[in-house]
């Protein structure tokens, strides 16, 4: 009878042992072998980059250990995979993309192991990043994220050493360089869905507020000291942090000549972005009332005379107030809100600010 039962029961493990190993098999043929079969992989595309030093003559350098020699692109990539960047940062435009520059194909990254491509955006594609943005923007957004970009939730990358920030931003300036520098591929960010902009205009005039009254402006203001103080300063000097690093400053908006500006010239400057400049295409992230919003505040800084640009400015809360060149009426507005709010006496009517409030008067219970 104890035979039997030891009979029985060697045969009961046979079925799952035969499902294990079934399963096991199937895996490593699904992931290993058959991704490795010569006619699965991908020939390299001109775009391919290698991360690899070469002689004169075109042949990798083998270090000590019998390696090829990392250049810094590579030992960045390394960092780059070390940190974990793939997580937020995906490297594949997809087809219904814009503005995120050419297309991939599987033959770009032919050469790379492992894959980077990511999953997910919390952050930025950065398959064009390479070449957009110069070495020394990139080494102080790594340091400092909301320094360069207000609100980004990106962690500093302070704690890297000066060799390691150095070899990531030389990795990043590869990324999708060389379609960046292919003549061919201008002009590729407008081919995708153009009618998308047929009716961004046709929506923008459908929410336009008086953009010469003193409430628009102050909506303006909170809009741009977001979007636009890192560049042009928060005074529209063309003084803000980024400037520093950009070989095209900023326009200075205290000149003169944007006097002459109407309504919609500045709404499409700023919709469409200025081409040669680091200036983006604000109609991919804001609303059209945003802009237009954004174009009442603008209107309120062109001066008489240009103001000199003396030094690079905060954007610190604390200095805002003190850097601004909006009229003092608008500041004594802020300033009776903000005393308002601090009270708990502050409750706005249900369509907003009044324009004769922001100008220092308004009446009670606001």
């Amino acid at each position: 009878m104890a035979n039997e039962d030891k009979k029985i029961g060697a045969k009961g493990y046979l079925l799952p042992a035969v499902v294990v190993a079934f399963t096991f098999v199937t895996i490593y043929t699904i992931t290993v072998l058959i991704p490795d079969m010569k006619v699965m992989k991908s020939n390299p595309t001109k775009y391919a980059m290698e991360y690899v030093e070469k002689d004169a003559s075109g042949n990798p350098i083998i270090d000590e250990t019998g390696k090829p020699k990392l250049s810094a692109a590579g030992r960045g990539r390394a960092v780059y995979v070390r940190e974990g960047c793939f997580y937020c940062h995906s490297q594949f435009v997809r087809p219904q993309d814009r503005d995120f520059g050419s297309r991939v194909h599987a033959g770009d990254y032919a050469n790379e192991t492992p894959n980077v491509l990511g999953t997910s955006r919390t952050g930025p594609d950065l398959s064009n990043e390479g070449g957009k943005l110069p070495d020394a923007w990139q080494v102080g957004h790594l340091k400092d994220p909301r320094a360069y970009t207000p609100g980004s939730i990106m962690p500093s990358f302070s704690f890297l050493s000066d060799e390691d920030l150095g070899d990531l931003v030389s990795y990043i300036q590869t990324l999708g360089r060389k379609r960046l520098d292919d003549p061919k591929n201008r002009g590729v960010y407008e081919a995708y869905y153009p009618e998308a902009d047929t009716a961004f205009w046709k929506k923008s005039e459908h929410h336009k507020p008086n953009v010469d009254s003193a409430a628009a402006a102050n909506g303006g203001a909170g809009i741009y000291r977001q979007n636009c103080a890192v560049c042009h300063g928060t005074n529209g000097l063309g003084n803000g942090p980024n400037a520093l690093a950009m070989n095209k400053k900023p326009a200075n908006f205290t000149r003169p000549f944007f006097k002459s500006y109407s309504d919609k010239t500045w709404y499409y400057k700023v919709a469409e972005g200025v081409p040669g400049t680091r200036m983006p295409r604000w109609k991919l992230a804001l609303e059209p009332e945003q802009i237009w919003y954004l174009v009442a505040f603008l209107k309120t800084l062109p001066q008489d005379q240009e103001a000199i640009i003396q030094q690079y400015q905060s954007i610190d809360d604390k200095a805002w107030e003190g850097q601004s060149l909006l009229p003092p009426r608008l500041r004594a507005g802020y300033k009776k809100i903000g005393a308002k709010k601090l009270a708990g006496t502050y409750h706005p009517n249900p369509g907003g600010a009044t324009g004769s409030e922001l100008e220092g008067g308004g009446g009670g219970g606001h």
